[in-house]
């Protein structure tokens, strides 16, 4: 049998042996601590300049993650503003455009009908796919029959038929009288023409149908579009000088009576197609298309719109009629790198209840027009600014009484049709903070509606990077 020792025995002896190996430590320590001098004379000295391995990492120990730097508290609220009774189905989105953090968002990837504000992806298409330098050129070549001549139409909406040196809606605008004494002198250089009887009208660069299933015709009477059609003249307005003028229902026709007037009359007008290979008489040009964005953009010039997105189209291949439009300028959007999902294109203005683009796709947009990225800063020096001297930001009842805080401050794409109002753009916050945003007024909605768009943005202006989103 063992014997086992009293407990107290053995606590005693354990106590006694921790003592001893205690000690132990203490004097190696000190020993460290303390090396002699023949000890450190017997180590080889290390070069401090060569860097220390770290050791090898674990790879069955998880690697801890970089904590997430903190987000501001954000304590500037628009929810008042927001909750307008004026803004009926309101949908917004604000980017701080310098951090590209959202701000503020109320169904902001949801795509909606923009109204006008569809222009700036028109423009955009248009720098991608024409460039910012190219101009639009209108020609008439020789018929195929003996005093026959034919205007070929380039697409060109704001050629003139106001006298040379007489400006209409569209300044620097090619004239129709230039184009017919071009077309004089190049058809009396040859002596074996007989007088021009006869004058072809070729259109069919675009094809029909001129006006969209969607559009209003209120939209032609009341002066603000014209069918979409590649021979027109000033935009095809009664009143070649005013924005705002009725249009007829045979832009064409009224194209080739004016050109038939400035070759002195007499000549019967016939539609039909430039013969292949016929010789070039006369050509004019429109100006660049960095200048026709401006154009469209500072007062929402719904032709110049169309025009340009059917440009697109025909210069891409992909078709030549409002069909088009969805291919060809989703396409050009692709390049700028913004994911297009959900955009829907029906026509090139904004006129169309059946457009779609949200919010969201706006504001990233803006962010590379307010960069200047590639030719986009087009886009942004077209822009109506707030208390602007022109453009539909300057009109008497847009940023003003306690709105005008932000005048100068906000640059940015009206859009108005019946079932909805639309503002979009950048804003040079109070507090020095880039903005883009872009909001949406839709459904049951009326004039004033364009009123509290302005508030709600000049409350994005007072707020700047304090914006919050609750």
């Amino acid at each position: 049998m063992v014997e086992l020792k009293p407990l107290r025995t053995r606590v005693t002896a354990a106590a006694a042996l921790l003592l001893l190996l205690g000690a132990g430590a203490v004097a190696a320590g000190a020993a460290t601590r303390a090396p002699d001098a023949a000890a450190t004379a017997s180590v080889t000295a290390v070069d401090s300049t060569v860097p220390l391995a770290a050791p090898a990492a674990d790879p069955s120990r998880p690697v801890p993650v970089d904590a997430a730097a903190a987000d501001a508290l954000r304590t500037c609220s628009v929810a008042a503003l927001a909750a307008d009774p004026r803004l009926a189905d309101f949908q917004a989105q604000v980017l701080n455009a310098a951090t590209g953090t959202v701000l503020f968002d109320r169904g902001g990837s949801t795509p909606s009908r923009t109204a006008s504000v569809l222009k700036v992806l028109t423009s955009a298409a248009a720098l991608d796919v024409l460039g910012r330098d190219h101009r639009v050129t209108t020609t008439v070549v020789a018929g195929s029959e003996p005093g026959s001549v034919v205007l070929v139409g380039g697409g060109d909406v704001t050629l003139s038929r106001l006298p040379t040196g007489t400006e209409s809606v569209y300044p620097g605008a090619a004239h129709l009288d230039d184009l017919a004494r071009q077309t004089v002198a190049a058809w009396q250089a040859n002596p074996a023409n007989p007088p021009i009887t006869s004058l072809v009208l070729d259109s069919s660069l675009f094809a029909g149908p001129g006006w969209e299933p969607s559009w209003d015709e209120l939209e032609r009477n009341a002066g603000s579009m014209s069918d979409v059609t590649a021979l027109q003249v000033d935009g095809d307005r009664d009143d070649p000088a005013r924005h705002t003028s009725a249009r007829s229902t045979d832009p064409v026709g009224r194209a080739g009576q004016a050109f038939a007037d400035a070759l002195g009359g007499g000549v019967s007008i016939s539609r039909g197609t430039a013969p292949a290979g016929a010789a070039q008489l006369a050509a004019v040009q429109s100006q660049p298309v960095s200048v026709l964005i401006g154009q469209t953009l500072i007062v929402s010039d719904n032709a110049l719109a169309e025009m340009l997105a059917r440009l697109v189209a025909v210069e891409s291949g992909a078709g030549n009629t409002f069909d088009a439009l969805q291919q060809s300028i989703v396409s050009a959007l692709d390049s700028y790198g913004i994911d297009t999902t959900g955009i829907v294109i029906r026509d090139g203005s904004g006129l169309s209840d059946d457009n779609a683009v949200a919010p969201a796709y706006l504001t990233r947009l803006f962010v590379k027009i307010n960069d200047r990225e590639g030719d986009l800063g087009v886009i942004f020096d077209g822009l109506p600014v707030a208390g602007g001297p022109t453009g539909s930001l300057s009109y008497s009842d847009r940023f003003t009484g306690d709105n005008a805080v932000a005048d100068g401050a906000v640059f940015a794409k009206t859009g108005w049709i019946d079932t909805g109002y639309t503002l979009s753009g950048v804003i040079r916050a109070a507090d020095g903070t880039p903005l883009t945003f872009a909001v949406y007024a839709l459904g049951d909605v009326s004039d004033n509606a364009k009123q509290a768009l302005d508030t709600i943005a000049a409350g994005f202006f007072r707020c700047g990077g304090n914006l919050s989103n609750s």
